[in-house]
């Protein structure tokens, strides 16, 4: 999976932020960023962590597939199988 620039973006300022509140302190106009960046991050974070469950294969040992009928249900949704 290759990095996501949004993420990559907000990461360092969210990091800034961080270490100014343990040394310094935040002002109210830091905290509201802090809090709006972390809201983006996690949306950010959850998309793409359901972009890679729904493209999930699942196999037993024996190399039959196992995937949940409801993550192949959304593949099928998505034009992902054929079955």
């Amino acid at each position: 999976m290759s990095e996501d620039p949004i993420l990559k973006k907000l990461i360092p300022r969210i990091n800034e932020l961080a270490h100014k509140a343990k040394s310094d302190g935040l002002t109210k106009q830091e905290e509201a960023e802090r809090a709006d960046l972390r809201k983006k991050y996690l949306k950010r974070f959850k998309e793409n962590m359901r972009s890679q469950i729904e493209m999930v294969q699942v196999y037993n040992k024996s190399g039959k597939e196992v995937t949940p009928e409801k993550v192949k249900d959304v593949q099928r949704k998505k034009g992902l199988r054929d079955d």
